[in-house]
């Protein structure tokens, strides 16, 4: 399973109950570079770059762009602050939980 680079208007924890994740993370300071889809596009709070299919050459900008990385393992839980871009993708079979709240 994969959640494509995308941004919640809300805060997150997400909860990784069986299996492993590996997580991504921009600062939503770089939204010019992560390119989100138009605003009046239904998937605005995503990206149009699609990490499993990168070129860097068609998107030098954003290969330069810092980032954090880690995996989330069977009781493990990751706090993703509101407009924070993140890219999800399972690394086996697995079930996670995510809390949003205001």
């Amino acid at each position: 399973t994969v959640s494509p680079l995308h941004t919640n208007p809300y805060d997150n924890l997400l909860a990784q109950v069986v299996g492993h994740k590996y997580v991504r993370l921009y600062d939503e300071k770089y939204n010019d570079v992560l390119c989100p889809h138009p605003s009046t596009h239904l998937l605005s709070n995503t990206s149009q770059i699609d990490l499993d299919n990168l070129d860097a050459r068609d998107a030098p900008e954003f290969a330069a762009t810092p980032y954090w990385e880690g995996v989330l393992g069977p009781g493990e839980m990751l706090f993703i602050p509101a407009r924070m871009w993140h890219y999800v993708r399972s690394l086996s079979i697995s079930f996670s939980v995510s809390f949003w709240w205001q």
